[in-house]
């Protein structure tokens, strides 16, 4: 088993299953999703390249699975060396004066409450040497995306304070941008978009790793 273990919350598709397949060689893969038959083709895509992973399917709302997995990392490597998030609620577009209630309790508890739960989890397994990688989006404000692009400000603002806390630790907090990627989040807000001008998963993967310097 790799020395180095990955946790990966939102693992079992789009770019999160990406970022696991392409760290696998060198990393023991913690994935987390809540699509069972996702986590499984990836588990199937690491034993491909010769990697590990332990599939955790686990809702990242569960603030009780959460802090047991958090337990178990503890109790089994004792340490995290990088955390990698990409779980999120992509609401339907919709007028702000419009917006469903349902998905915007959801887009807040999944992109705002779940990551003030996680980084308080997370944060102490994360030692000498290790980073945690977020990723933003640029749709805060625009017309239609009041729910997810509200609830994903939120997020990266509370990331950004991390961050700057962290500026005289061990652990560095790094936030990218990804290019758009023909993954179901997209199709949600751009349906009938020509996804095949669009970049893969796993290239966006590549260079996103690439500049955290994580490949």
């Amino acid at each position: 088993m790799n020395d180095k273990i990955a946790l990966i919350t939102g693992a079992s598709r789009g770019l999160g299953f990406a970022c696991a397949e392409a760290l696998s060689p060198a990393y023991h893969v913690v994935a987390v999703g809540r699509t069972v038959g996702g986590l499984e083709d990836l588990d199937d895509a690491i034993k491909a390249k010769g990697g590990a992973a332990t599939l955790a399917p686990m809702d990242v709302n569960e603030a009780d699975a959460m802090a047991q997995l958090c337990r178990s990392i503890h109790d089994r490597w004792g340490k995290l060396d990088l955390w990698i998030h990409t779980a999120v609620h992509a609401a339907p577009l919709a007028p702000a004066s419009h917006m469903d209630q349902k998905d915007w309790a959801k887009s807040v508890a999944t992109n705002v409450t779940a990551m003030g739960t996680l980084i308080p989890y997370i944060s102490p397994l994360l030692g000498a040497g290790s980073q945690a990688v977020f990723f933003d989006d640029v749709s805060a404000g625009e017309k239609f995306f009041g729910a997810y692009g509200a609830t994903k400000a939120a997020q990266i603002a509370l990331v950004k304070s991390w961050q700057a806390e962290c500026t005289s630790t061990d652990t560095k907090v790094s936030i990218l941008t990804p290019n758009p990627m023909p993954t179901s989040t997209r199709a949600r807000f751009y349906p009938g978009e020509d996804r095949g001008a669009l970049t893969a998963p796993r290239d966006e993967a590549t260079r996103l790793l690439t500049a955290a310097g994580l490949l």
